[in-house]
């Protein structure tokens, strides 16, 4: 099936990319995708206990995870402010 495309205001074809999966084990918890999502496709939530970046002792008890993925609008912004390159973006066909 071929991927979604889109026409920008200009007239130019573009095919945006939706995320599809977020590396907890990289991510901080630092929010800044959080903040930029305009659907609330992502959600802070408690790293758990047997997760190997877990530290008891530490502040990085909050990891970021897909909460609503099929709200992505591909607009990339997420993979734009992660410092750890958590989140990985594919072309995807309609209803995938």
């Amino acid at each position: 099936m071929e991927p979604i495309t889109g026409i920008t205001r200009g007239g130019t074809a573009y095919t945006p990319t939706f995320v599809t999966a977020l590396n907890q084990a990289n991510c901080i918890g630092c929010g800044r995708c959080y903040k930029v999502c305009p659907r609330n496709v992502l959600e802070l939530v408690e790293r758990s206990a047997d997760d190997e970046a877990y530290d008891e002792d530490e502040d990085n008890s909050m990891v970021m995870s897909l909460a609503n993925a099929l709200d992505c609008i591909g607009c990339g912004s997420c993979g734009r402010v992660c410092p750890k390159q958590c989140h990985t973006h594919e072309a995807l066909p309609l209803g995938a």
